[in-house]
């Protein structure tokens, strides 16, 4: 019994904790913005919280949008990161495949953008080719 309750309380912390990130995502500062993509990075790698991001992906994915469209080198590459990490997460599903559809144009622009950090390119590169991967019902 206290075990399940310690492990509910737990997973209530993390939630908690990942939400606080995703709205710093929406930070003026581009410090806040890259340690909330840190930290929704390592937290995406090393737990599977798909019902939590289920209902959070349309938020989340619009935030990586602004963090893509408008960031520069490290947030750029962070944010093409954590959505990689949100494809796996969401899987092969409609889900996957409209944020995978949603955010492609995105990375394709960064991926093509001569003046865009070589970082973010890699990893905008790496994005497209493991979302496509993952979640694109299209097979060109």
């Amino acid at each position: 019994g206290s075990e399940a309750a310690s492990e509910q309380g737990q997973e209530e912390e993390v939630e908690d904790r990942l939400k606080e990130h995703m709205d710093n995502l929406l930070d003026k500062s581009a410090k806040a913005r890259q340690a909330a993509l840190q930290s929704l990075r390592l937290a995406l790698a090393s737990k599977t919280l798909p019902e939590f991001l289920l209902e959070r992906r349309l938020t989340l994915t619009d935030s990586l949008e602004k963090c893509l469209k408008k960031g520069k080198g490290e947030e750029q590459a962070l944010a093409a990161t954590v959505l990689t990490l949100l494809c796996l997460q969401m899987g092969a599903g409609p889900e996957g495949e409209e944020v995978f559809r949603s955010l492609k144009p995105l990375l394709v622009s960064v991926l093509t953008d001569s003046t865009a950090s070589p970082s973010a390119r890699q990893s905008c590169a790496t994005a497209l080719g493991m979302c496509c991967y993952i979640a694109a019902a299209d097979l060109e």
